[in-house]
């Protein structure tokens, strides 16, 4: 029931951070940084950030991780609980994973959210 619960609440937490990032232009990287501020995203050192973020897309694209196990790395990384570092990843994905947000938006998902009851 708990593992249920994180599942669903990673999930939620990780759709919010999709559907909250600036779409992604010429600077991925920028782009990113500035949507990390004015959250509770903001103070981490941009360079960490920035690596960190691109970690993600490598990180869902192997098979064995699910979106909450790269969210709960990506919390030991930056160093931030497992809600934003979620919130950070679904910004992460936005920003440098550019054909998982329109596989998303064609009704898609190269993230394997069914692992998280989607």
């Amino acid at each position: 029931m708990m593992r249920m619960r994180f599942m669903v609440t990673a999930a939620a937490a990780l759709s919010a951070g999709l559907l909250a990032a600036a779409p992604a232009q010429a600077d991925p990287a920028g782009d990113f940084l500035n949507t990390l501020d004015g959250t509770v995203l903001s103070g981490i050192n941009p360079a960490d950030a920035i690596s960190a973020g691109q970690s993600v897309c490598p990180m869902l694209a192997d098979g064995g991780q699910d979106a909450a196990d790269v969210a709960g790395r990506v919390a030991d990384t930056i160093g931030r609980p497992l809600g934003p570092a979620t919130m950070f990843t679904g910004f992460a994905i936005s920003a440098f994973c550019p054909g998982a947000v329109a596989s998303i938006a064609n009704g898609e998902s190269p993230i394997p959210l069914g692992l998280l009851g989607f």
